[in-house]
């Protein structure tokens, strides 16, 4: 049992990180379709950075400074160029899948993955079976409460919203949603770039070309099935991140009595169900509560 879990922990962290990114781009009134280039970008560049810094800490805030600006690069494409948020999207998983690639080629001279000596802290012996985790997997949960206590008890988090749903109703109480919306996609670098660095380093230690393989896709479905809420999307991530689990147990358990492909499809068929499913049960998709009126309020 103690196996399943870290399993699905080890691979529920990175896709919550990131799923709490999309979360607050959504509230901000940006549909983030460029979580999976952030993800990829924040992997790569958290194990080039321990290989060339040899130091875990500079590799992060260097993954968090590249993905911080990857979103403003973002932000400025939507905002002042009034480019389509979804097509902008887009183009930035395309730059991030297509940029490390170049990015490992030109500083290793080869396109293989590249291994780092070392990753993310491990919560050690004290823990138990649970010390295999990293410590981005500990903090995990506090990042959650600390992101719903942003978004659903803080004035920020009421403008945010307010400037997602009525932006020029927003503008009467002295929001100013181009730059809420900044400040969102920025918070969402620092998030992909944590969710990347525990995918890269958290456990594996390597990079490899594609090693995402559609997880921000994931994060940004989660989104949609967790109603854009911090928690129910983060159960949504960790709905994904079990069936995944499940289906890789399944495939120790019953060898090759069951197609591999189809094993490892569950995620993403579980990613295509929970998208028809949220559109189900709220008629076609719902918007968050009157934040601006509760802003007015205040």
């Amino acid at each position: 049992m103690n196996e399943i879990i870290i399993a699905i922990l080890r691979s529920g962290t990175p896709l919550i990180y990131v799923t709490l990114a999309g979360v607050i781009a959504q509230r901000a009134g940006v549909w983030n379709l460029g979580l999976e280039g952030l993800m990829i970008i924040g992997a790569c560049a958290t194990i080039v950075g321990i290989m060339l810094t040899n130091s875990i800490v500079a590799a992060i805030l260097i993954a968090i400074l590249i993905c911080v600006l990857a979103s403003v690069l973002l932000w400025f494409v939507i905002d002042r160029l009034k480019a389509n948020p979804i097509i902008a999207g887009l183009g930035l998983t395309g730059l991030g899948l297509g940029g490390t690639a170049l990015a490992v080629q030109s500083i290793f001279g080869s396109q293989a993955s590249v291994t780092a000596p070392f990753g993310i802290p491990k919560l050690g012996p004290a823990f138990g079976a649970y010390g295999v985790l990293s410590i981005a997997v500990a903090a995990m949960p506090f990042v959650v409460f600390g992101m719903w206590v942003l978004l659903r008890r803080t004035r920020f988090g009421l403008r945010l919203a307010a400037c997602g749903e009525h932006p020029f109703a927003a503008r009467s109480v002295g929001a100013n949603p181009s730059r809420l919306r900044l400040v969102a996609l920025a918070i969402g670098g620092v998030l992909c770039a944590i969710g990347g660095a525990e995918l890269a380093a958290g456990s594996l230690q390597f990079f490899a070309q594609g090693m995402t393989a559609g997880r921000g896709f994931m994060a940004f479905a989660a989104v949609i099935f967790g109603a854009s809420h911090p928690v129910g999307a983060t159960f949504a991530a960790l709905f994904f991140a079990v069936v995944g689990a499940l289906g890789i147990r399944a495939q120790l358990m019953f060898g090759d009595k069951i197609p591999h492909d189809l094993l490892q499809a569950l995620p993403y068929l579980a990613t295509v169900f929970g998208v028809w499913l949220s559109g189900k049960l709220r008629g076609g998709g719902a918007k968050t509560a009157s934040s601006f009126a509760e802003l007015k309020n205040q």
